[in-house]
């Protein structure tokens, strides 16, 4: 098949060669002196299933680029540069690659999806080689192959009719699939193919390395909750010295906190709608009247993996993706809390930084480590939650039946992503680094006996001494509790022997409640295997 009219090249299509690149950066990547690029190695998840191969070998593709540092370094956004080894494998999901593959397959999959209704005589059941042949395209797709997309839409000027148009260039070679060419795209328009790649992105991106990513944080967290579990540790309630706690108890609140949210992931329906231009298959009525098209596309696109939406204008309203930006934004708030408090540990002394050799804390000041792991997961989260918010409060929004301002804001499904990634990875190092320093937390317990005020006054109201609140406000507020102070106190009381002997016992080491009980049954609680996912 000759390329569409449209698509011939011209004496004055100069412009489809690569793009001319500055001086400066050809002289820095082909300079004989210079030193040779970088190679960043894939670490992709090795739970990536076979499907999902193609994003590894994206990645790998990326790598191999001549200039892979030059663009690094020369990156608008810190993701796609400083930080590109942190977060690069979410850009096969949402990049501009990720983006023209996932039209490519749902335009493909409508194609053989056509081919099985028996009324469409036109687009005939294809053979086994020729199913194979539109699989290829799929499965081989690259990033040489979007490129040429990408050249097809600087004539375009209209990114989902280029990609129909390089389908037909691509398979003008297959004598089966060239006879029913015009059947690409039949019915549609632009925007069932994007919500559906969105869709795809989504669910696939979320669950291939998001979710991996979440479940790391809430495991390490349940870590620290069940390793210290029995380590008492001073509380502070405003600031100032409260009942004691164990460090393990503390660690499991947040493990617990993550974990119930994480079994709200599996509650998002991921959607997608394929009901034409303004959601109610005009155009395919008109062309086979006799068809149910509301079912024959909600089985296509439940057979994509996605939950069906009838009730649609020309786009789906995207509200299942703001609940699910708002679950990444309840998750990433609970562990900015995370990162803060043990930010505030660190601070008093109660956990101790691992040294790295080579790390520099200060540029000043030697001695410093500081907990730069957590401070930078927090900045992320900031900017995290304020994109996963701004998505959540725009996308559901579009003037009457479609305006396109969802069009540039959807190309920022990864930015905010993106952020959360990078910092959940930097809790993860911070958490490694966290050594937990008995000496100072034994130390701040010995010189807190004024803790203990509130069990021998509720121990007293049991036996009917009056105004037990008041007796132990006028010894300890404001005052210094010592052991002894406190023995001298409880001797006093009109106690039986029994409760005056247990009062006598107990120490700010000691009265922590049911907190190591509470900090080991954490693992029975936190559900790691079906949460954070997206069914």
């Amino acid at each position: 098949m000759s390329a569409p009219p449209s698509l011939k090249p011209t004496a004055t299509a100069g412009f489809l060669a690569a793009p001319r690149v500055p001086a400066v950066l050809r002289a820095a990547a082909l300079g004989a002196t210079a030193p040779p690029p970088r190679r960043l190695r894939c670490s992709a998840s090795t739970e990536m299933s076979a499907p999902l191969d193609w994003a590894v070998r994206s990645v790998e593709a990326l790598e191999q680029a001549k200039d892979l540092d030059t663009f690094c370094m020369m990156a608008l956004s810190p993701l796609d540069g400083r930080y590109f080894r942190f977060v690069k494998d979410l850009m096969p999901f949402f990049s501009e690659f990720g983006l023209i593959r996932y039209r490519v397959l749902v335009e493909i999959k409508w194609l053989l999806k056509l081919s099985q209704i028996p009324e469409i005589k036109e687009v005939p059941p294809f053979s086994e080689d020729a199913q194979l042949f539109l699989d290829s395209i799929i499965h081989d797709f690259s990033i040489d192959d979007a490129k040429e997309v990408k050249r097809i839409e600087k004539i375009t000027n209209h990114d989902v009719k280029a990609v129909e148009y390089y389908l037909k260039q691509k398979c003008s070679s297959n004598t089966e699939v060239a006879k029913v060419l015009e059947f690409f795209h039949f019915g549609r328009t632009s925007e069932d193919i994007n919500n559906l790649s969105y869709a795809l992105a989504l669910k696939e991106g979320v669950n291939t390395v998001m979710s991996p990513a979440m479940i790391n944080v809430c495991s390490a967290i349940c870590s620290l909750a069940t390793e210290n579990a029995h380590v008492p540790m001073l509380s502070r309630t405003h600031g100032q010295p409260a009942s004691p706690t164990t460090l393990g108890k503390e660690m499991a609140n947040f493990a617990a906190r993550l974990s119930d949210i994480g079994k709200s992931f599996a509650e998002v329906n991921i959607l997608g709608k394929f009901a034409g231009a303004v959601g109610n298959y005009n155009a395919d009525v008109v062309a086979y009247p006799e068809i149910d098209w509301p079912k024959v596309t909600e089985e296509f696109v439940r057979s994509l993996g996605l939950e069906f939406n009838p009730y649609v204008t020309q786009i789906e309203p995207h509200d299942y993706i703001s609940k699910l930006f708002n679950l990444f934004v309840q998750f990433n708030i609970v562990l900015t809390d995370f990162d803060r408090d043990v930010w505030s540990y660190i601070s008093l002394g109660y956990f101790k930084q691992i040294p790295k050799a080579g790390e520099v804390g200060s540029s000043t000041m030697p001695h410093k480590i500081n907990p730069i792991d957590f401070e930078n997961s927090e900045g992320n989260f900031s900017v995290s939650n304020g994109t996963l918010h701004t998505l959540s409060m725009k996308l559901p929004i579009s003037r009457l039946q479609r305006d396109l301002t969802d069009s540039t804001v959807l190309r920022n499904l990864g930015v905010g992503l993106g952020h959360s990634l990078l910092a959940y990875k930097a809790t993860m190092n911070g958490i490694k680094k966290l050594e937990v320093n008995k000496v100072r937390l034994d130390e701040d317990l010995d010189q807190t006996w004024e803790v203990l005020a509130e069990p021998i006054q509720t121990v007293m109201r049991r036996y009917g001494i009056p105004e037990p609140y008041e007796k132990l406000k006028e010894m300890t507020r404001g005052q210094a509790v010592t052991k002894d102070s406190i023995r001298q106190f409880i001797e006093g009381l009109d106690l039986p022997e029994e409760a005056r002997s247990s009062l006598l016992k107990l120490t700010p080491h000691s009265y922590t409640g049911e907190a190591e009980k509470l900090a080991r049954n954490i693992v029975n609680v936190v559900d790691l295997r079906s949460g954070f996912k997206i069914k």
